[in-house]
């Protein structure tokens, strides 16, 4: 194993990218894992602290997808000490070796707390986010994951599809933007708010749990598809926006389910990058005229996004929201003007770990649409391209700019 460990770091205040060597990461405790990093992602999130939105008083090795080679457990793993305790653990402390290959969501958890076995993996009670200053990130040649037994995923073993025939850079997807897409998809179209829509039966509905209530009133006749229109929209066309829009469409569009096929959903992508925002607003003020949108992905994560998606929302519509807003920014809806429209919001980080099956299941039978390696130069992909970290610099400051798309770094080019 090399001596040293090739890393991006950003330096404080902001936009000072530097490409450093340092020392490879050592077990700091039983559960750790050391990850050899085959591929690291640029994300858009990287970018609130990268612009100085998120204050940091010290540099920090960026990055938090990534998908590697376990060269070194914990004492924690069956594999590392067989006399470990695992009764009662997360799985992978008994079955992960190094050797294996692990794909790991961008925080921590333990899948042991009780944010983590309800599925809230993201809110466990010891979560960390890598690429903070508090966890070196994973744009690194090496990189160390805490309680990695209930953090990582190994390939091999994720799921029934067969994962470990795609390639490294259609599994990196599945380190945050491709959960997330499907999150925020997800949490809109199971909003009580949109299935008088999705079912054509009116408000209310009732959830298994109180269904005994319906059983009291006879039920209500079907709504017509004349008054049921539904229209959505995607703001935001970054690498989450296209995965939400992917994850929207898999939902709607199902061959099978001819009732969904028959509300003949309408969907709009908005792209509000500053250079074009403007004329992304003349066309939504043209188009929207007469028709409101009942439901809307967020996937920016600043008050512009979020004020030209309340613009378009229709009473009784959803706002589901996964783009990162900092603790500064000020939302530019008053609670009147919520109330007054019946909006729902629904806003927050997204569960990678609790949603990786569902996610790989959708990236194992669209892996046309997101890449799976064989494109060749011009074709559309996800990802853009990967390069090496002795670019760094230049990858943030094209992304931030919008030039380039969806950028892997390949830490051994």
């Amino acid at each position: 194993m090399s001596a040293t460990n090739k890393v991006v770091k950003l330096y404080p205040p902001s936009r000072d990218i530097r490409v450093e060597e340092v020392e490879v990461p050592k077990i700091q405790h039983a559960d750790d894992a050391i990850v050899r990093v085959h591929l690291a992602g640029l994300c858009g999130s990287d970018l609130h602290a990268y612009r100085g939105h998120e204050p940091y008083q010290k540099e920090f090795v960026c990055g938090h997808e990534f998908v590697g080679e376990v060269i070194a457990l914990g004492d924690s793993f069956k594999s590392a000490n067989s006399s470990a305790q695992i009764r009662g653990r997360a799985d992978l402390y008994g079955t992960l070796a190094v050797g294996d290959k692990v794909v790991s969501p961008f925080t921590t958890s333990c899948a042991e707390c009780q944010p983590c076995r309800l599925g809230f993996t993201c809110r466990c009670e010891q979560s960390t986010l890598f690429g903070t200053v508090k966890l070196p990130g994973a744009q690194a040649q090496f990189i160390r994951v805490p309680i990695a037994g209930g953090t990582l995923i190994k390939v091999t073993t994720t799921t029934q599809a067969d994962l470990g025939a795609l390639p490294n850079s259609s599994l990196l997807l599945l380190a945050d933007i491709l959960p997330t897409g499907y999150f925020a998809t997800l949490q809109l179209l199971n909003h009580p708010n949109l299935q008088p829509l999705l079912t054509r039966k009116p408000f209310p509905q009732f959830s298994s749990l109180i269904q005994s209530k319906a059983n009291l009133f006879p039920p209500a006749p079907a709504i017509s598809l004349q008054d049921a229109p539904l229209t959505l929209a995607v703001v935001g066309l970054g690498p989450v926006g296209v995965c939400a829009l992917i994850a929207l469409l898999d939902f709607l569009y199902p061959t099978s389910n001819t009732a969904l096929l028959d509300l003949k959903p309408r969907i709009i992508a908005v792209d509000p990058l500053p250079a074009r925002r403007t004329r992304a607003a003349q066309i939504i003020s043209h188009y929207w005229a007469s028709t409101d949108v009942n439901g809307i992905l967020e996937v920016v994560g600043n008050v512009k996004a979020f004020e030209m998606a309340y613009g378009m929302i229709k009473p009784f519509g959803v706002i589901s929201s996964v783009g990162v807003h900092n603790h500064h920014s000020q939302l530019p809806v008053t609670g009147g003007a919520l109330y007054d429209k019946n909006v729902g919001l629904v806003f927050g980080r997204c569960p990678v770990r609790a949603l990786m099956e569902l996610a790989a299941d959708l990236l194992h039978r669209r892996v046309k649409i997101f890449g799976d390696g064989t494109e060749t130069v011009g074709e559309p992909a996800l990802v853009e391209r990967i390069i090496g970290m002795d670019e760094a610099k230049h990858a943030y400051e094209q992304f931030e700019s919008g030039v380039w798309g969806k950028v892997l770094f390949d830490p051994w080019k």
